[in-house]
């Protein structure tokens, strides 16, 4: 028998569920200097979930050094501590420069209210 016993807490779908309600919690964090939440602006690379609540949102800035990362970081606490499956203390956010941010990144409705084609 293996030491991997335990029952998953949650099946796949509902994890896809706390994962779109994660992203829907996200779409409220709004970089300050554009007026636009961090899922449109293309800056949310990956989250992962995992039954403990753990969670961590992998994520860049659009540009390197920008002063708003704790600010954001902050913001994304307190989003997603109204996903009840999320244990904010054991929330990590990564940040990672790899992709390289581009305009690219950026949904359609951010590009056409940022006046960018």
């Amino acid at each position: 028998m293996s030491e991997n016993t335990h029952e998953n807490k949650y099946n796949e779908e509902q994890v896809e569920d706390i994962k779109t309600r994660i992203l829907t919690a996200l779409e409220g964090v709004i970089d300050p200097e554009l007026g636009i939440d961090i899922i449109n602006l293309g800056l949310v690379y990956e989250i992962s979930f995992e039954d403990s609540g753990a969670t961590e949102i992998q994520m860049t800035l659009t540009t390197m050094g920008c002063p708003l990362a704790d600010l954001l970081t902050d913001q994304i606490h307190d989003a997603l501590a109204r996903v009840p499956e999320v244990d904010v203390d054991k929330l990590k956010v990564s940040l990672v420069w790899e992709p390289v941010w581009t305009v690219d990144k950026m949904s359609r409705y951010a590009r056409i209210a940022l006046g960018i084609r």
